[in-house]
């Protein structure tokens, strides 16, 4: 393949790489909305002396919902960083039951992720732990990183599956 030439991935898992998309897509609309905030703010800042109250709350909570929500299409799309250093010599079966293994260690580490974010949203909403300034509740916001990074579990587990039968 020439440098530069478009990479066409075929879909591996529809449903799962359909729902990976919406996902990324509400993240993108989500990083537009932090850009379109951040130019109000220091406009507001610069013109009236008068930033957008919590500013940095929002950016901050905006940003990891948004991460949370590209990485599952990362993972369907098998654009994560990947380094085959000392297997590029190994047959392509072998590199893909290699890959496939990476995968669901990356599954295991995701849900063990997902499941750690889970408890400690209902510990966020026992413990009534707020933001600073405008005091909003953090624990929906950790419990939709909890669900974002249950899909990347499932999505990583699922391309595992693929790589294991050889079709990627």
């Amino acid at each position: 393949m020439e440098p530069g030439a478009p990479v066409d991935i075929p879909p591996r898992a529809p449903v799962l790489e359909r729902a990976a998309g919406l996902f990324a897509a509400l993240g993108g609309l989500l990083a537009i909305g932090v850009a379109v905030l951040v130019c109000a703010s220091v406009l507001g800042r610069w013109l009236f002396s008068a930033p957008v109250r919590g500013d940095f709350e929002f950016v901050r909570i905006a940003t990891a919902l948004a991460v949370f929500a590209y990485l599952p299409y990362t993972q369907a799309r098998r654009a994560n960083i990947n380094v085959d250093t000392f297997t590029r010599f190994l047959p392509a079966r072998v590199n893909s039951a290699i890959d496939g293994l990476w995968d669901l260690v990356f599954a295991a580490c995701m849900a063990m992720c997902a499941w750690g974010l889970y408890l400690g949203a209902f510990d966020a909403k026992d413990n009534w732990e707020t933001t600073i300034e405008l005091q909003l509740q953090l624990w929906p916001v950790i419990l939709a990183s909890a669900v974002l990074c249950a899909c990347l579990a499932v999505v990583a587990a699922a391309t595992a599956i693929v790589r294991f039968l050889g079709r990627a």
